[in-house]
C-alpha cells in the first residue's frame, strides 16, 4: 500500500509548495507583494479561491496585495462575501483592472484601498440581473445599491456614484443621466475619484507606490484546491447528484449492499465536502439528507407498502441536495433569486431522471454490444438441453412453509425446519404467514400465500 500512498503524498506536498510562484527576488529585506487574479465569473469557486489566497497572503506576511481584475460579474452573495473579506483584512489591497470590472467586479474593486486601471478598461454597470439577463426584482437592486453605497463610503468614494452604477433612475449632474447606469472608462474613473491612476501593469503600480525593492508572489491554486473547484462546478454537481440518487435507487432494487451504494456514498462525499468547505452546505442540510435516507429505508424494510414515509424520504433527499447548492441562511432566501432556486431544483431532478433513463437506454445498448457478448453469457441454457438451475436436490414444489421475514417481494421462508431464500410474484406477505412453493427452480423459490381449501 505504501507504494501508492507515498507518491500521492509527494504530489500533494509539491502542489502545496508550488501554490506560490516567486517572480523576482531582490534581497532579504524586500517587500512581499502578493498577486492574485479575479479573471472569471464570481461564483462559489471564485469565493473560495479569494478566501484561500487572502489567507495565504497573511501567512507569508505580505506588505501589499494586488488583485488583477477582469470579470463581467456573477453571483451577488459571493461578491458580497469577497467584499467583506477585503474590507476586514488589515493588509492594503490594490486592484488592477486590466480590462473589465463589471457588476460584482465593480463592488469588489470599490472595496479595495486603491483602484488602478489599464488604458481602455472600464468599471461599473452593476445592475443585478436574472439568469436570462433581465433586471432582477427591486429587492435585489435595493440590497445591492445599499451594499455599493456603504462600500464606497468606507473607502472615501462618492456613494451616489456607486448607487448610480446599480440604479438607472439616479441622475447625477454631469455624470449620469436618468435611464442609464454608470460605466466609467479609465479617464472618467480618474476624474471622479474611482481610480488612482492609469497604468500599464503591476510594475507601474509599485513604482507609483514608491516600492522599489520587492518580491512578487503570484497565488495559484494547489492540486487539492483545483479538485475542490472542479466539484463546485454546477455541471459536475449535476453528475454527482445523478450518481447519488441513481445509486440509492438501484441499490434498493437489489438485495444486499453492493456497488450502487458504494458509488452513491463516494459521490455524496465529493458533492458535500466542497460545498461544506465553501460555506454552502450546512449541518442541518446534511441532517435532512440523512433523515430522508432513513425514512426511505424504513419504508422499504419495515413499513409495508409505499406511502408517507417513502414519499417524505424522497422529497427530503431531493430537497437537501438542492438546498446545498443555494447560499441560503437557514431557509432565508431573501437574496437568493428565484431563478437560481428553480435552476438548482432542475439540476437535481434532471440528474435523478437521467439516472433512470441511463439504466434503460444504456442497459439495452450495453447488452447488445459486441463487448458485452465477449464477457457475458448470451446463449440460453434451456432445460431441454439438460441444464438445471436448482440448488436443492429434493422437489419442494407444493411444499408448505412459513415466511420468516416480510416478503416484499423477496425474503426468507422456512420449510421443514430449513431456511431458504424466496420471492413472491409481486404480492406482499407478512412474516409468520403460511406460504406454499409454486416453483423450486433457480437460486430462490417462488412462493405465494397458502390458503386452505
Amino acid at each position: 500500500m505504501n507504494k501508492y500512498v507515498y507518491p500521492l503524498f509527494l504530489i500533494l506536498l509539491m502542489s502545496s509548495v508550488f501554490s506560490q510562484t516567486v517572480y523576482s527576488q531582490v534581497s532579504g529585506s524586500a517587500s512581499k507583494i502578493f498577486l492574485m487574479k479575479i479573471d472569471d465569473n464570481i461564483d462559489p469557486r471564485m469565493n473560495r479561491y479569494v478566501k484561500m489566497a487572502l489567507q495565504n497572503a497573511k501567512e507569508i506576511e505580505a506588505k501589499l496585495i494586488i488583485i488583477e481584475m477582469d470579470t463581467y460579474g456573477g453571483a451577488v452573495n459571493d461578491a458580497d462575501d469577497i467584499r467583506t473579506m477585503i474590507l476586514e483584512l488589515d493588509i492594503p489591497i490594490y486592484v488592477y483592472i486590466n480590462k473589465d470590472a463589471a457588476s460584482a467586479g465593480a463592488l469588489i474593486s470599490i472595496a479595495c484601498d486603491s483602484i488602478y486601471m489599464a488604458p481602455g478598461a472600464s468599471i461599473g454597470a452593476a445592475t443585478v440581473v436574472t439568469m436570462d439577463g433581465a433586471a432582477a426584482p427591486d429587492k435585489y437592486q435595493s440590497y445591492f445599491r445599499s451594499t455599493m453605497r456603504s462600500t464606497a463610503e468606507a473607502k472615501g468614494r462618492d456613494p451616489r456614484i456607486a448607487e448610480a452604477m446599480v440604479d438607472e433612475s439616479i441622475e447625477i449632474e454631469g455624470i449620469a443621466k436618468e435611464g442609464e447606469v454608470i460605466t466609467f472608462s479609465t479617464s472618467e474613473a480618474i476624474a471622479n475619484n474611482y481610480c488612482e491612476g492609469e497604468v500599464l501593469g503591476i510594475s507601474d503600480i509599485l513604482e507609483i507606490s514608491g516600492i522599489t525593492d520587492y518580491q512578487i508572489f503570484e497565488y495559484e491554486k494547489n492540486f487539492v484546491e483545483s479538485i475542490i473547484s472542479l466539484f463546485l462546478n454546477p455541471f459536475v454537481s449535476g453528475i454527482l447528484i445523478l450518481v447519488i440518487l441513481g445509486g440509492l435507487y438501484f441499490e434498493l432494487q437489489t438485495p444486499g449492499i453492493g456497488f450502487p451504494l458504494l458509488a452513491a456514498a463516494i459521490a455524496l462525499i465529493l458533492y458535500f465536502i466542497p460545498l461544506y468547505l465553501n460555506g454552502l452546505a450546512q449541518y442541518w442540510e446534511v441532517a435532512v439528507f440523512v433523515i430522508g435516507v432513513t425514512l426511505l429505508l424504513l419504508e422499504i424494510f419495515v413499513i409495508p407498502g409505499f406511502g408517507v414515509a417513502g414519499i417524505s424520504g424522497g422529497v427530503l433527499i431531493v430537497g437537501s441536495l438542492t438546498l446545498m447548492m443555494l447560499g441560503n441562511d437557514n431557509l432565508d432566501f431573501t437574496f437568493v433569486p428565484a431563478e437560481k432556486i428553480v435552476h438548482a431544483a432542475i439540476i437535481t431532478l434532471s440528474a435523478f431522471l437521467s439516472a433512470i433513463l441511463l439504466l434503460f437506454v444504456g442497459g439495452v445498448r450495453l447488452t447488445n454490444s459486441q463487448v458485452f457478448k465477449k464477457v457475458a453469457l448470451v446463449n440460453t441454457q434451456s432445460h431441454e438441453e439438460g441444464y438445471s438451475s436448482k440448488f436443492v436436490e429434493e422437489v419442494l414444489t407444493d411444499k408448505i412453509g412459513v415466511a420468516q421475514t416480510i416478503l416484499r417481494p423477496s425474503g426468507r421462508v422456512e420449510i421443514d425446519g430449513t431456511l431458504y431464500d424466496a420471492a413472491t410474484r409481486g404480492e406482499y406477505i407478512e412474516a409468520g404467514t403460511k406460504i406454499i412453493v409454486v416453483d423450486d427452480s433457480g437460486n430462490y423459490f417462488k412462493v405465494k400465500e397458502y390458503r386452505e381449501g
